[in-house]
């Protein structure tokens, strides 16, 4: 855990998220953004980690986070993602979306553009639960139901859904996965018209509330959620309505999951329990599989997929053979703590926030 760095920021983090990095470069990511929720003001925070290796007078701030830029935020930040490396999006609570501007050397942040109460009901405003990039195109979803594509010709689907929508995942240019309050995934595709889906996915049973989805980043067909039982569920949208498979993860709602972005044989959930887990598919000679229990006591690192992606180990999410691999599951933070709302994680960097009012750096992450 040596390689873990906390940072006391006075504030409830909600969300956390890693600047992009040019594809060309082969440094790690220096900068992240947060997002705060249930303070008295809430802001959008922009923060600079120093390249690893870098001499430091005292061996303790080695690595420190340091506050660049701030911007007040109107209601809690409720989901919060980059558009690109000058441009981050929110969602809030007010109902409202709003893209803010990052200035030269990350001096300052600003304000650039706010579509107000996106979401709303008819004589009050709904929170906006989730937003998604794909540039230039932005999605935003709310407890009101709607989906919301913005572009020059903005379009709404109005009443998508009769349940509040928890979160939104693109999984090509023109469809976008969505999860709700009922344990339900709706597919839209933006190329048709009407209100509908379609497809719907659904778990059986209880309507588990779902609160978080990703996709994995070489085969759109692969997707994780979790929700408020804590469980993690891998779907093919391909095939069925059902999960492909469910495991035990956290004791409490999981409140996001994400495929690492280019070695996609690894997984990391955070949770209101106060963890956040490393999920792994070992591989070797055989296909690993995603169906094995968890917390194996041996630890075997993967070789990281190639840019175009490695069938076996991309297979490994679906394979249906649990004889042939194994799961492994690692905890990443030294203790647990209060609620983990967000984490992100980009070449060996992860991220998270708390409830705790810390921001917990790895720069180091056996990816």
């Amino acid at each position: 855990m040596e390689s873990i760095n906390a940072k006391y920021v006075s504030q409830k983090i909600s969300k956390t998220r890693w600047r992009p990095v040019h594809a060309a470069a082969l440094h790690q990511p220096t900068c992240f953004a947060t997002g705060s929720w249930d303070n008295e003001t809430n802001q959008v925070c922009i923060w600079g980690v120093g390249e690893t290796g870098m001499a430091c007078e005292d061996d303790e701030l080695e690595g420190d986070p340091q506050l660049l830029c701030e911007c007040k935020h109107g209601g809690d930040v409720l989901d919060l993602q980059f558009l690109d490396q000058e441009r981050l999006i929110t969602a809030s609570s007010t109902g409202a979306v709003t893209i803010y501007k990052i200035h030269a050397d990350s001096q300052s942040l600003s304000v650039a553009h706010v579509w107000d109460r996106s979401h709303h009901y008819q004589r009050a405003s709904a929170p906006c639960t989730g937003v998604v990039c794909s540039s230039p195109d932005v999605v935003s979803v709310g407890e009101d139901g709607r989906v919301i594509l913005y572009k020059a010709d903005q379009r709404g689907i109005k009443n998508a859904d009769s349940s509040t929508i928890h979160a939104v995942t693109f999984l090509r240019t023109t469809e976008v996965l969505t999860v709700n309050s009922i344990g339900q995934l709706k597919l839209w595709d933006f190329r048709q018209q009407g209100n509908e889906p379609a497809q719907i996915l659904s778990l059986t049973g209880d309507r588990v509330p779902l609160h978080c989805v990703d996709r994995h980043p070489n085969q759109q067909h692969i997707v994780a959620t979790g929700g408020q039982d804590g469980m993690l569920c891998i779907w093919d949208v391909r095939q069925g309505n059902m999960p492909f498979s469910l495991m035990e993860a956290h004791s409490a709602e999981m409140w996001e999951v994400h495929f690492h972005p280019t070695n996609p044989d690894h997984l990391f959930t955070c949770s209101e329990d106060g963890s956040l887990l490393h999920w792994e598919t070992s591989s070797g000679l055989d296909t690993p599989s995603f169906l094995q229990s968890r917390n194996t006591s041996i630890m075997s690192r993967s070789a990281a997929a190639p840019a175009g992606g490695n069938q076996s180990l991309i297979s490994a999410w679906l394979n249906g053979d649990s004889s042939k691999g194994r799961l492994e599951t690692t905890h990443m933070l030294p203790s647990q703590t209060l609620s983990v709302n967000s984490l992100d994680v980009l070449g060996q960097c992860l991220v998270c926030g708390t409830d705790g009012e810390a921001v917990y750096i790895n720069r180091q992450v056996p990816v």
